[in-house]
């Protein structure tokens, strides 16, 4: 190993450090006490709830670890939104599973649970699969009602989709296991099947206090809407549970009787490991993200066998493209080329930067790919596409559109890994957020913003500088440095890979060798969900 290698890994070994320190925090919820409490109240939380429930033993991945990461801090914060989400095996089934945290805010609705919310039910009604939900919520979080409860893509929009879901077919399994109130109340009931925990679990559209201060009724919340009242008198629920193991192993139960589903079809044989060695992806990534490198070491140590079909090898080079395999599926990879190339015609190519030929050449790929209905990766790490005259002149918004368009119309499952840089329209030419990847996630080094934050912050000096001149200020440039800084702190807060995982632009921030369980998992989900629509991709310029 040379000492270039050896500088790569311990900086990434420094990152993944943070990063599980940071997960091993926002595992705790809301803290040790709450932990504690929940346990008095004979309850389990919501992660060991989960434990309970998958298959022992079984690949499982989290979804949207480090939402809220961050956020409300004026009203204590929300780790993980308040809510833990995981794609796992119950009963060798696949599913969803989405468990309220009540030692955040007492499982209350925040903005971004919301949200989070909404993307568990989006994984479920993409790719069809059975999700359970844990119920243990107090509802809307009040002092932020404004922010959840009216709009489109807020709280009722989730009783929306439980309708949606179950006119697809798609399994919905509820129990509740604490709180169920007011219009959350409608979400278990919503579900193709309801339990409830006896003495913990309740449900009502008005608790004690509310029922008393609206009609004069005095009623304890048991008799109101407990276990009891609801399995033996109102009928409301399927199933009264003594604990939460019993109701957890009634789910596994209701899970190991379900029916196949029709399948997508897509390719898989025996999985094989990488011939070269996936633990050296840690040392390849340069400690610095200007550096040069070459994404085909990488794709070498993320496919079976280090097997890679490379498409139009010697056309466009500044995008890799090729056929391989990830833990036996069949994927059609699209890769940013982070090493300088020189072109046939003798030109050379940034790493990183998407030229004409490159953008034309993944289009076409792209489309091969849907005719032979193959899973699309991308892995990202471009800092946008090339500009200047040449570039212009030679079309390159065009071939850019025309990388978008087959990308965006794909109906092949689409995965999106960033490694590194994801910068301006390049995040949207390699299947950023708002082209719906299955899954997306970032390692530890992922960047997420219009542009590097040394280029954003260069620019608004310039038109902080301007603007202050103009005012009659002089600006010295001890100055202008300060200024400078300011910006660039600011701005590379937001490029922090915490900062898009919080608000759930990615789905989760991830150790690189975890690669080939996530993109396995989110095509195994994909396969439950068979493709209806023909691959069409509109009006594209040749």
């Amino acid at each position: 190993m040379d000492i270039e290698f050896n500088k790569n890994e311990d900086r990434m070994n420094m990152l993944i450090s943070a990063m599980e320190q940071k997960l091993a925090k926002t595992y705790l919820g809301g803290g040790k006490a709450k932990i504690d409490k929940q346990h008095e109240q004979g309850k389990l939380t919501a992660r060991e709830r989960i434990e309970f429930l998958l298959d022992k033993d079984a690949k499982f991945i989290e979804v949207g670890a480090f939402v809220g990461d961050g956020m409300y801090k004026e009203h204590g914060g929300c780790p993980s939104g308040g809510v833990v989400i995981v794609i796992g095996y119950v009963s060798g089934r696949q599913c969803i599973v989405v468990a309220n945290d009540a030692t955040v805010k007492a499982g209350a609705w925040f903005p971004i649970t919301g949200k989070k919310n909404l993307r568990a039910q989006e994984i479920a009604m993409e790719n069809r699969l059975p999700i359970i939900y844990l119920v243990d919520s107090a509802g809307v979080y009040l002092p932020m009602q404004d922010e959840i409860f009216p709009d489109k893509e807020h709280f009722g929009r989730i009783f929306r989709n439980n309708a949606v879901m179950s006119s697809m077919g798609i399994l919905q399994i509820s129990a509740v296991m604490g709180s169920c109130v007011a219009g959350g109340a409608y979400l278990p009931i919503m579900s193709d099947e309801a339990m409830i925990v006896d003495k913990t679990g309740s449900i009502f559209l008005a608790g004690s206090y509310l029922v008393k201060a609206a009609i004069g009724e005095t009623i304890d919340n048991e008799t109101l809407g407990g276990a009891t009242t609801h399995c033996e008198i109102s009928g409301v629920t399927d199933y009264k549970c003594k604990d939460d193991q019993d109701c957890l192993t009634r789910i596994r139960n209701i899970m190991s009787k379900i029916g196949d589903f029709d399948k997508a079809g897509f390719n898989r044989i025996e999985s094989k490991e990488p011939k070269k060695n996936p633990k050296d992806i840690i040392g390849i990534i340069p400690d610095v993200r200007d550096k040069q490198y070459d994404m085909q070491e990488v794709i070498d140590r993320l496919v079976d066998e280090s097997d890679f079909e490379e498409y139009k090898e010697g056309y466009g080079q500044s995008i890799l493209c090729g056929l391989a395999r990830i833990d036996g599926w069949s994927v059609g990879i699209v890769a940013n080329q982070r090493k300088v190339v020189k072109s046939k015609k003798g030109e050379m190519q940034f790493g990183g930067v998407i030229y004409s030929d490159s953008a034309d050449k993944a289009a076409r790929f792209i489309m091969n790919c849907n005719q032979k209905k193959i899973p699309l990766v991308f892995l990202q790490d471009a800092t946008g596409f090339m500009v200047g005259s040449r570039s212009e002149h030679g079309g390159i918004i065009k071939d850019g559109a025309k990388l978008v368009n087959a990308m965006a119309n794909s109906v092949v499952p689409k995965f999106t890994v960033i490694i590194g840089n994801s910068y301006g329209a390049a995040n949207y030419a390699m299947c950023g957020k708002a082209y719906d990847p299955r899954l997306i996630v970032g390692w530890p080094t992922a960047q997420v913003a219009v542009m590097g934050g040394a280029q954003a912050a260069k620019v608004l000096v310039q038109i902080e500088v301007a603007s202050l001149k103009a005012k009659g200020e002089v600006i010295t440039p001890e100055k202008e440095a300060e200024l400078y800084n300011k910006i660039k702190d600011r701005y590379d807060t937001q490029t922090s890979p915490y900062y898009a995982a919080s608000r759930l632009w990615l789905d989760a921030i991830i150790h690189p060798l975890d690669t080939r369980k996530w993109i396995s998992m989110g095509i195994e989900a994909a396969n439950h969900s068979p493709i209806t629509k023909a691959y069409n991709v509109g009006v594209i310029q040749t």
